[in-house]
């Protein structure tokens, strides 16, 4: 169905049993976003607030909470998509048979952009922000944000539409030294298409124009969130996802997206930043106060009954985990078309996306080597790792399946591939002082950390533990040693002051262990953490600790570790020290009183009672 707008959107799900009205006002202060919580984890429907304490708009959440519900919501447009993108990597197909494909030529249409200079229903009226749903999701965050924004901006040198860049970056709208309803901050990393455009401005010492679309069809946010080759325009994305062209106009000299919710418009003038954050993000932490871009507001725009949409971002799996199910069940076998060699890539989800990389790739080079061992995979390593958000990753397990029944996907069972094969000796190579994700603190600085590929092909080198040793039941200064999945230990070790007490704790781990590498061959990685209870309770904490709390360069260690013309390897297992550092990001965690004081919504004569 070709929704017109956000509303038509939640209608069908309402008629589909897929959603559910709040009609109670709650606060957006904390309570709107711990009601989102709750029926997210317990896999339930979309939700629409009717009573916002404090804004006479609405508010919808959880609208694609589900892999399941987001293709309902496509399920005219999402087979297109997914054929267009395969004759995008297949050509000759379609000039073999045309016929067969005049549906995608249809769609294709679609794409194209509609200036709408006559209906433009999102400037039915001004408003302030002040007036929208300003909605406090965590209780450490430093104001309101906007969630699923749609920001838009334009290339100074090539100004229009089709060169223009729609990407979803986080929307400070109060607090801090900001000024109310005149100023906001834009949260965004630098080589982001934003960003770019934003250097551009700068150098001519020119301001950036820019235009934050909220609400709309529900093929604007995705195409927000959709990782683009570079030069093509989101906007024809959305048209063929939502089977409307994105309809558009300028006024003031921004661009407006006539079918959106809102639309809020503004400058960001050269050099000025304001401190933007704490915010609760997907990593599972707050990211903290930092300078971003200051966007002063010039005008406001919102659509009669208009409707804000959101949502909650937190420690994984939470609504954008269904965004990158729908993006892989949209792309299929892109990543293969664009990294020769490669047969999957999976970001994975529990250990926040970007920490940790699976990858499948081929190893041709082999026959022609004494021996097996990674070659070509190493190679696909460095593509993966210099390729877009791909690049952001901090580890890389990457191997060859000559049996084609690996899955990247079915996470334990990969790993148990790896770690059986891999040679520590070998197989473990670093890359030093580089960049990671900007929402992580286990690097050096903002930006600043460094990556580690594991790379591990060839015969089963060993036969993983699945019980600890007793040799970790009996260690000095380490305890409470559980297995977090086959060939994996967890110890709890002293408290992490610093890392000339780190390599002391890690020296004294190495030396209980080093004349003993034979025994401890089953388990190939220990995780030094805080609490090895909690590390080991579920294969998602383990994801979750291990590989979001470790800078590979300076919290890597291994059991009769070494050198070796710049190479370094380990004789025992890999450790890993996941302790949580003081330069680390505080975990994000509920409000006991607010968890209680929704409690009325799910009791009985509440509007949420019974639905989970």
């Amino acid at each position: 169905m070709a929704y017109d707008s956000l509303e038509a959107c939640l209608l069908q799900l309402e008629q589909k049993k897929q959603l559910v009205r709040v009609t109670e006002e709650v606060d957006p202060y904390l309570e709107m976003a711990a009601i989102h919580l709750r029926i997210h984890e317990a896999g339930g429907p979309a939700l629409l607030f009717e009573h916002v304490k404090g804004s006479r708009f609405r508010a919808a959440s959880n609208i694609f909470g589900t892999l399941e519900r987001s293709k309902l919501i496509f399920q005219d447009t999402l087979p297109l998509v997914q054929q267009l993108i395969h004759l995008k990597g297949q050509p000759m197909e379609a000039l073999k048979r045309p016929f067969s494909h005049l549906q995608t030529a249809w769609a294709a249409f679609k794409a194209l952009p509609k200036k709408n200079p006559v209906s433009r229903p999102v400037l039915y009226e001004e408003v302030q922000i002040s007036d929208l749903p300003l909605i406090h999701h965590w209780p450490m965050d430093g104001g309101a944000f906007v969630t699923l924004p749609q920001v838009y901006s334009e290339d100074i040198d090539q100004p229009g539409i089709m060169k223009a860049n729609l990407g979803m970056y986080r929307i400070q709208l109060s607090g801090n030294d900001y000024v109310p309803n005149r100023e906001i901050g834009l949260h965004y990393q630098l080589h982001r298409g934003i960003g770019v455009h934003q250097s551009k401005a700068n150098s001519k010492g020119l301001p950036l124009k820019v235009s934050v679309f909220a609400g709309g069809p529900p093929a604007h946010t995705v195409a927000a969130v959709m990782p683009l080759p570079e030069g093509i325009s989101e906007m024809t994305f959305a048209g063929v996802l939502g089977g409307r062209r994105f309809r558009y106009t300028y006024l003031d000299g921004y661009c407006i997206s006539t079918d959106a919710d809102f639309v809020i418009t503004g400058e960001v003038y050269p050099g000025e930043n304001k401190p933007e954050g704490p915010f609760g993000d997907h990593l599972g932490y707050y990211s903290l106060r930092h300078d971003f871009p200051l966007m002063r507001v010039h005008k406001v725009y919102a659509r009669k009954n208009a409707i804000w949409p959101f949502t909650v971002v937190g420690r994984p799996p939470q609504e954008d985990t269904s965004f990158g199910q729908l993006i892989h069940e949209m792309t299929g076998d892109a990543i293969p078309q664009e990294i020769p060699g490669v047969k999957e890539v999976h970001a994975v989800d529990a250990a926040g996306v970007h920490p940790l990389l699976l990858a499948i790739g081929s190893e041709r080079y082999t026959p022609y080597r004494p021996s097996q061992q990674p070659a070509e995979l190493l190679t696909i390593a460095n593509h993966i790792l210099g390729t877009g958000q791909l690049s952001l990753a901090k580890f890389l397990f990457i191997t060859a399946d000559d049996t084609h029944r690996l899955h990247t996907h079915d996470v334990q069972a990969f790993m148990e591939y790896v770690l059986e094969r891999i040679d520590l000796t070998r197989d473990i190579h670093f890359h030093t002082n580089t960049t990671i994700d900007t929402l992580d603190y286990s690097g050096t600085g903002l930006n600043t950390g460094s990556k580690v590929v594991l790379a591990a092909y060839g015969p089963v080198l060993r036969e993983l533990q699945k019980e600890t040793v007793p040799l970790f039941q009996s260690l000095h200064g380490f305890r409470g040693a559980k297995m977090a999945m086959p060939g994996v230990v967890c110890l709890e070790g002293p408290a992490f002051t610093d890392y000339d007490n780190a390599a002391n704790d890690m020296r004294m781990l190495d030396e209980q262990l080093r004349d003993h590498t034979d025994a401890l061959s089953g388990t190939p990685i220990v995780v030094v953490c805080d609490d090895a209870g909690f590390t080991a309770a579920s294969l998602r904490n383990y994801l979750w600790v291990a590989y979001t709390r470790c800078n590979p360069s300076h919290d890597m260690y291994g059991v009769g570790a070494f050198q070796e013309h710049k190479h370094w390897g380990c004789r025992g297992p890999l450790i890993i020290d996941a302790r949580i550092k003081p330069h680390h990001a505080p975990p994000v965690e509920k409000d006991p009183a607010i968890e209680r004081k929704i409690d009325r919504l799910f009791a009985k004569g509440g509007s949420l009672h019974g639905i989970i």
